[in-house]
C-alpha cells in the first residue's frame, strides 16, 4: 500500500506573503501535495498571547485528521511551541522526547530547546514516524543526531524536518547511515528554503530500508517560508 508523506516547516502557520497567521493556506498546501501523515515544525500551542493557539489541532480539525503536538519550549514561560503531527489514519501511540541543551554554548546564533516527536501510525500493520526540528548550532544539532539515533525503531521508521543543515554536513552521517534518504527519487536537485526563491535544502524525509519509496518532490509552492518535502513510500 502507498501512502504519502510530508514535511513542512510552517513558520507557526504564517503566511508567507500576507505575514499573517492563515490555517487556510496551510491546510490547502497539505491538500494540494495529498499528504496522508505530516510532520510539522515550528507550530504553537494554546498560550497566555492571543496569537498562541492551538494550531495543530485547528488544522486537525480542517483537514479531519487526528493529530498530536510534541511540546519543546515554552516561549515566555507559558507559550508552548514545537513540533506535531497529522495523520489520516489512527495515532497508537505518541510521545515527546527532548533532546539535551549542550552544557556549554560554543557558539554565536541563537540557542533553543528542542524535542524529538515519535508516534506510532495505525497503517500497514504500524508505521513509527518521528518529527523534529534542530538547533542552528552545530552543538545542538550533535545532540539532536544523537537523539534520534537513540530513538530509531528497529523497522517501518519514517524521520523528517527542519534540521537546519544541508545534504553535505558531516553531523548528518550517523542517520545516513541507518536510514535512506529519501531525495534521491528527486528527479532534480531539489532546494526548500526560503519558499520563495530556495537557496538551501535543509528539509528531510528519511525511511528506514524495509519501506519502499516510489518517489519524492519539493514543490514549488509558496505558503510557509518553507516549501514541503514529500515522499510516497510502499509498506
Amino acid at each position: 500500500m502507498n501512502i504519502k508523506i510530508m514535511s513542512y516547516n510552517t513558520q507557526h502557520c504564517l503566511n508567507f506573503i500576507t505575514r499573517e497567521i492563515d490555517f487556510d493556506i496551510i491546510t490547502d498546501t497539505i491538500k494540494k501535495c495529498g499528504a496522508d501523515i505530516i510532520g510539522l515544525q515550528e507550530m504553537r500551542g494554546e498560550g497566555d498571547r492571543a496569537d498562541y493557539t492551538a494550531q495543530t489541532e485547528t488544522l486537525a480539525e480542517k483537514l479531519g485528521f487526528n493529530y498530536y503536538f510534541a511540546e519543546a519550549i515554552r516561549i515566555g514561560g507559558t507559550n508552548p511551541y514545537g513540533n506535531a503531527v497529522l495523520s489520516r489514519y489512527p495515532i497508537i501511540s505518541a510521545e515527546t522526547v527532548p533532546i539535551p541543551d549542550p552544557a556549554v554554548k560554543k557558539y554565536d546564533q541563537n540557542y533553543e530547546t528542542r524535542c524529538l516527536m515519535k508516534a506510532k501510525i495505525d497503517v500497514g500493520g504500524g508505521i513509527n514516524v518521528l518529527v523534529s526540528h534542530f538547533g542552528l548550532n552545530p552543538d545542538e544539532q550533535e545532540n539532536a543526531v544523537k537523539t534520534v539515533v537513540a530513538n530509531l525503531p528497529k523497522e517501518k521508521c519514517v524521520l523528517m524536518g527542519d534540521f537546519n543543515m544541508q545534504p553535505d554536513n558531516e553531523n548528518l552521517a550517523p542517520i545516513k547511515q541507518r536510514l535512506c534518504d529519501t531525495a534521491e527519487k528527486f528527479d532534480s536537485p531539489k532546494l526548500s528554503f526560503p519558499s520563495d526563491i530556495p537557496r538551501v535544502k535543509i528539509d528531510y524525509i528519511f525511511v528506514s530500508s524495509d519501506l519502499t519509496v516510489a518517489d519524492a518532490d519539493i514543490p514549488a509552492i509558496v505558503s510557509s517560508d518553507h516549501r514541503p518535502h514529500v515522499a510516497t513510500i510502499n509498506i
